[in-house]
């Protein structure tokens, strides 16, 4: 039975996976891994999961960008996919973690179960939030960091409505400067940052 439970915990897992985001910053291409944490939000660790397999966050833009506070992302460039996927919101859970600097968080309105694409990293202590029932579920590696806080501080110029029905387009066009993800990865437990 002890055998049982150690080939168990090898087979499934162990509740953790890293994703690697290869991105756009002010300084030029660089990147940084987020290490997600299963049980800190299963809820949100299973729909980042789903939307970096389906590729959804590639060519996305750091479309609000708050120095002290945190960068958000998470609408897709092509209209029709974020029509696609605002439509499949997932349940609120239990918060576990606070939302401290390097935490990556679902966005969500004031509604009850609204959280759907966009995401958040934190820049500095919000765990103000913590209450309103935004819940981490990963954080970013080492000194990935550097990397997020070199984001174009864009604030909150870009109209997310306009993002929603016009994509990259009205981004390119409006707001070139934005940083962006190139790709965001699944990547071995093993595999380091280069």
């Amino acid at each position: 039975s002890f055998a049982l439970l150690i080939f168990c915990c090898l087979v499934l897992g162990s509740g953790a996976f890293r994703v690697k985001f290869d991105v756009s910053v002010q300084s030029g291409d660089a990147s940084f891994v987020v290490n997600v944490h299963e049980d800190w939000a299963p809820i949100g660790a299973a729909r980042f999961k789903e939307l970096v397999e389906a590729k959804f966050y590639d060519d996305c833009r750091f479309f609000r960008v708050i120095p002290g506070f945190m960068a958000q992302f998470g609408l897709n460039g092509d209209p029709e996919t974020n029509v696609e996927w605002r439509a499949k919101t997932i349940q609120d859970e239990k918060v576990t973690q606070q939302n401290l600097p390097g935490y990556i968080t679902f966005a969500k309105t004031g509604a009850p179960n609204s959280r759907t694409t966009q995401l958040f990293i934190n820049y500095g202590d919000n765990s103000r939030l913590d209450s309103m029932g935004f819940a981490p579920f990963g954080v970013v590696e080492g000194s990935g960091m550097d990397v997020v806080s070199d984001i174009f501080p864009i604030g909150e110029k870009p109209s997310q409505g306009s993002i929603q029905s016009q994509g990259n387009a009205y981004l390119n066009s409006k707001f070139p400067q934005l940083s962006y993800i190139k790709t965001a990865r699944i990547i071995d437990e093993d595999e380091t940052e280069l």
